[in-house]
């Protein structure tokens, strides 16, 4: 029984990180490196496609700028291309060793879009945690039937996946809370 508790907080942990990572690199109408060290860049003659940040040092010049310094000056050309590829909208400017992003205000059609995609993503992780919550009450009836535990315990047992699946309900309420609130800043 504990295996499958055990099993069923590391799932529910593991989607609210990822809902963590998803909402961080949507964009928001301020400048954030977070908002490019995950792209990928192809480098090197296509030989490796790496993250930008492994790429380059990545920081923010004032509240509507990133500034990105590549480690190598020869990947400077393939970072442009992959900021230009990427779906975020931004247009790299290169000046000397460095590549200024400008990152531009949003339009509150572009917040109404990003409000409706954040929704999206926190009903998707939420249906994920429903799905393990399932799958671990499937568990445990398997568990009462084999008599490896008894009425009670599986009572408990899913007394606390419920308590902990409502707790991670919570959580990615307040991170999609968060994410809107920062959509809608000017």
């Amino acid at each position: 029984m504990e295996s499958v508790l055990e099993g069923y907080i590391k799932n529910v942990e593991k989607t609210v990180s990822l809902l963590r990572e998803d909402v961080k690199v949507i964009r928001t109408g301020r400048a954030t490196p977070a908002l490019v060290e995950g792209l990928q860049v192809e480098t090197y003659a296509g030989q490796a496609k790496l993250k930008l940040l492994e790429l380059a040092s990545i920081t923010t010049e004032g509240p509507a700028a990133i500034l990105i310094v590549p480690f190598d000056v020869n990947t400077t050309s393939d970072i442009e291309r992959a900021i230009l590829k990427s779906a975020l909208g931004l247009s790299p400017q290169t000046q000397g060793n460095k590549i200024v992003v400008k990152v531009p205000s949003l339009s509150q059609e572009q917040r109404e879009k990003l409000i409706k995609f954040v929704s999206q993503k926190v009903e998707d992780k939420r249906q994920i945690i429903r799905n393990h919550r399932d799958e671990a009450r499937r568990k445990l009836r398997v568990l009462l039937d084999s008599k490896a535990v008894n009425e009670d315990t599986k009572f408990r047992a899913e007394k606390e996946i419920d308590n902990i699946s409502q707790k991670a309900m919570e959580e990615i309420q307040q991170i999609k809370e968060n994410k809107e609130k920062e959509i809608q800043e000017v």
